[in-house]
């Protein structure tokens, strides 16, 4: 592959997963009703109102969802991973394989988001025991809240040593693997 071509792609996969990366934290924003006038939230909200303000007219959210966000992030990663393809291999692929893909990277990418805010939570305990401190830090520990409430009472903190952490990431990475392998495969198998 020409040097062209690698860094086209670098630019592709670069541009696209920054800004589904934006898309997606808004879209689980809004889900677990975080602090909306937080700063790193509002820098979210004007990064993304350009695209969705519009989209909303013609899609509108759905028992509290907000499905516009949905169906951008899934154009979004078709598009990406039709741009991909067809620099790759110079084909377009099965359109059903693509966007089971699509799917699966997006749910792939959530159990990311989730599984590094805890690890971050986790990191900077040990550093600073009164926890993450800031705007961003006050989100993450926000986000992580409606993981960590049910692992906390599967294993409450046993002598000040708090393990439910291990179990929300051990759970994640479970689904990562239950869940997300079993619809990659499909997806790979749609694409043959």
């Amino acid at each position: 592959m020409g040097a062209i071509r690698q860094a086209l792609l670098l630019l592709i996969e670069t541009l696209f997963d920054l800004y589904i990366g934006i898309v997606l934290l808004r879209f689980i924003f809004q889900c677990f009703r975080l602090d909306f006038y937080n700063p790193f939230s509002q820098a979210l909200v004007k990064a993304t109102n350009p695209i969705l303000v519009p989209l909303r007219r013609y899609i509108p959210g759905y028992g509290g969802l907000d499905l516009s966000s949905v169906i951008l992030l899934l154009l979004l990663k078709v598009t990406e991973l039709l741009l991909i393809y067809f620099i790759k291999l110079a084909t377009i692929p099965n359109i059903v394989g693509i966007v089971l893909l699509s799917i699966s990277a997006l749910l792939a990418q959530t159990i990311n988001i989730f599984f590094f805010s805890i690890l971050i939570v986790v990191l900077f305990s040990w550093i600073n025991p009164h926890g993450l401190q800031g705007p961003l830090g006050s989100l993450i520990s926000q986000l992580i809240q409606p993981i960590m409430r049910p692992a906390r009472k599967l294993i409450p903190p046993m002598g000040g040593i708090d393990v439910s952490p291990i179990i929300a990431m051990l759970i994640l990475q479970l689904s990562n693997i239950l869940l997300i392998t079993p619809l990659q495969d499909l997806a790979f198998n749609n694409l043959k």
